[in-house]
């Protein structure tokens, strides 16, 4: 085990210690709410199905990443290694879609209800489970060739082009078949940050109107504080302004993948870390955002 190895599984180590206490901590939070009597917002089940997959995100990449940082060896076989990657996948997925979809149904939350997009507030509110069943079936799938391309580092030697992790292998097979696979994941990513992107930009320009309202009405004697409103524009522009910088610096070391037959290790260490960037911060910028939104209506 070398020095450097040591640094990165104390990163990693580090990365799911912070990112799991924060999921835990935003789904204690909730579930204090609920049993307080407050009435769920349409936004909260969402929310869980975030910090829940973010968790998935981090504990399947980062524990093998910690352990082979460590010097532990050959603690995955072929199937250890499948498994791995797919249950990696398929959050990672839904992550983004589940992010995109929660910036989209806040814009159409807070849209005047006059306007079209305040007309689908109460239909958007109730396909918000069958919603999460199609996001996961949908990744599934899109990932089901994941299982095949991965194995375990030592019973595949003889690999002319793939990415070499620390503890599995990614074999490159048909160039035509993974294009088409890395074409379908590419323009999901791209057309959820587009929507994330239409969507938390809309809402910032609605608060921003309505905060240049309230101040036209009361004039002088607006209060400097900042509002609810404004703390919440804050805290989706971070989460979105999170989510395009994890997924831009993602992206590049992915395209470095592809140039390469043989990858760098770090490079793969770097890849993992970032990955894992976005998992680790979303609970606690959601958790800004939740002390941001008041909650004053009681559940019946």
């Amino acid at each position: 085990m070398t020095s450097m190895g040591l640094r990165f599984g104390i990163i990693f180590l580090l990365q799911i210690v912070i990112g799991t206490l924060g999921d835990f901590s935003l789904l204690f939070h909730h579930a204090c709410l609920y049993f307080s009597g407050f009435r769920s917002r349409s936004t909260d089940l969402i929310v869980r199905h975030l910090t829940v997959v973010n968790s998935l995100v981090l504990v399947s990449r980062g524990i093998p990443e910690v352990m082979a940082a460590f010097g532990v060896e050959r603690f995955l076989k072929d199937l250890g290694c499948k498994l791995v990657f797919y249950v990696h996948r398929v959050p990672r997925g839904f992550s983004v879609t589940t992010t995109c979809f929660l910036s989209i149904l806040q814009y159409i939350i807070i849209s005047p209800r006059n306007s079209r997009w305040g007309e689908l507030r109460v239909k958007a509110q109730k396909y918000i489970g069958p919603f999460n069943i199609l996001c996961w079936v949908l990744h599934m799938l899109l990932n089901i060739r994941a299982p095949m391309l991965i194995t375990d580092k030592w019973s595949n030697n003889n690999v002319s082009r793939g990415i070499e992790f620390l503890y599995c292998s990614v074999v490159l097979q048909d160039k035509d078949t993974d294009s088409v696979f890395a074409a379908l994941t590419f323009s999901h990513d791209i057309l959820c940050l587009e929507l994330m992107s239409w969507g938390s930009g809309s809402m910032v320009f609605i608060l921003h109107r309505h905060m240049q309202h309230v101040h036209h009405i009361h004039g002088h004697h607006v209060s400097s504080r900042p509002t609810s409103e404004t703390r919440a524009t804050k805290n989706i522009l971070v989460l979105a302004s999170a989510f395009v910088f994890s997924y831009t610096l993602s992206s590049i070391i992915h395209i470095c993948f592809s140039v390469f037959d043989k990858t760098a290790w770090w490079l793969v260490h770097t890849s993992a870390f970032i990955n894992a960037c976005f998992p680790t911060a979303s609970p606690f910028i959601l958790m800004r955002r939740e002390h941001s939104v008041s909650r004053h209506t009681w559940r019946k």
